[in-house]
């Protein structure tokens, strides 16, 4: 079979390739990016759903607009301009099927094969592949615990004479769980502007701060129109739903838009008013509060876990919110083959390679705490640090 040399060189995700050892039991998964099924507003669904079939099922179940539900986008952009102080009179919001959709068409709008797009390196492997798709060429730049270090992003923007995107996760990262400094978000802004150059800035988890002081976004900074802002709804309210949402300026939106209709025609119509009617009823911040304690309870234990059965040799990170930590192990150790040796303890992890630009192997892990309870945390994590023990000593 011939396929298309876009579609060739991809790779099937590492995370969903896991997903399908994890139906047995025994195991317990640290590999996935799912929220904490007991976060989701289940019984206030199913209320607003009741309501809404019966008052307005024939529109729920019709064609929507591609831009998306009206009475939704004004609710996003109102709570975006009041609570993150993002949205000027150029720009525009709309919805999309899920924040990785605002990537994608961004991508497909903006790049032409053999551009380049600039990314963190380890980066959500969702985009990467995105990117991928499109025949750009990734450049990674290395993250620290600060976030994407900014002298080795202006080398490579010096480098780089066909980079077209920065493509960041500034906010409790994908897979690291750090958090950008606000000195490295004006000095990324700042580059970007000086090198004609649009950033992606990818916020699904920016809400789910449950230590530390909140840092200004990116896209609040941006007085050029040079910032795509996408951000969800699914580590909120419930991923399945795939409801995200886009702000950038017009001229952006407006290509967005019609690349949209070729590939999905507009989100979820139902979905886009269930979300609506649950802002218009429900405390979505008080819900969003509960969320952050609950996950602060559970990167806690991971942490304190991490202390009690690690290695001295091995180091993680200590998020201030979101749902992940890095672990990274001595440079002998290839992540790979020990998340293999994992799955015979009945432990999964995602490991690092699965999140490089370049698919270089890994010594760091990505580790996620929002969907086993404590308990798990604390058993799976002993065998981690057993496993390492066996293999480095």
């Amino acid at each position: 079979m011939q396929f298309s040399d876009k579609i060739a060189p991809l790779k099937p995700s590492a995370i969903r390739e896991i997903f399908k050892v994890l139906g047995d039991p025994s195991i317990i998964s640290l590999a996935g990016g799912n929220p904490a099924p007991e976060t989701f507003p289940v019984k206030e669904f199913q209320t607003l759903s009741a309501k809404l079939f019966e008052e307005n099922g024939k529109n729920a179940l019709q064609y929507g607009l591609t831009e998306g539900y009206l009475p939704l986008r004004k609710k996003i952009t109102e709570r975006l301009k009041e609570k993150l102080g993002i949205g000027r009179d150029f720009d525009e919001t709309i919805v999309v099927t899920g924040g990785q959709q605002g990537v994608d068409l961004t991508c497909k709008i903006l790049c032409n094969e053999g551009d380049v797009v600039l990314c963190e390196d380890p980066s959500f492997i969702g985009a990467l592949n995105a990117f991928r798709s499109y025949n750009t060429r990734l450049v990674g730049i290395p993250v620290d615990d600060c976030g994407m270090q900014i002298d080795k992003l202006e080398q490579a923007l010096k480098k780089e004479k066909k980079a077209k995107l920065i493509y960041t996760i500034p906010t409790f990262q994908n897979p690291t769980g750090v958090c950008m400094s606000l000195e490295r978000r004006k000095a990324l802004y700042a580059l970007a502007k000086k090198y004609g150059v649009i950033i992606i800035e990818d916020n699904p988890y920016g809400e789910l701060r449950f230590h530390g002081e909140e840092i200004p976004t990116i896209k609040s900074m941006d007085e050029d129109g040079i910032v795509v802002y996408c951000g969800s709804f699914s580590k909120i309210l419930s991923p399945g739903m795939r409801i995200g949402f886009l702000c950038a300026q017009k001229e952006i939106v407006s290509k967005i838009i019609v690349a949209k209709q070729v590939n999905d025609v507009h989100t979820n119509l139902f979905f886009q008013m269930l979300t609506d009617a649950y802002m218009e009823t429900y405390d979505l911040d008080g819900h969003i509060r509960e969320i952050r304690e609950l996950y602060r309870k559970k990167c806690a234990a991971m942490q304190a876990a991490a202390k009690q059965y690690l290695p001295a040799n091995v180091s993680v990170t200590s998020p201030e919110g979101g749902i992940f930590l890095w672990c990274r192990m001595p440079e002998t150790v290839d992540s790979q083959k020990f998340a293999n040796r994992l799955l015979r303890r009945n432990v999964a992890v995602v490991p690092g390679m699965a999140f490089s630009p370049d698919d270089a192997p890994s010594n760091g892990m990505r580790l996620n705490y929002s969907m086993p309870t404590e308990e798990q945390i604390d058993r799976a994590i002993q065998q981690i640090g057993e496993e390492l023990r066996e293999i480095l000593f």
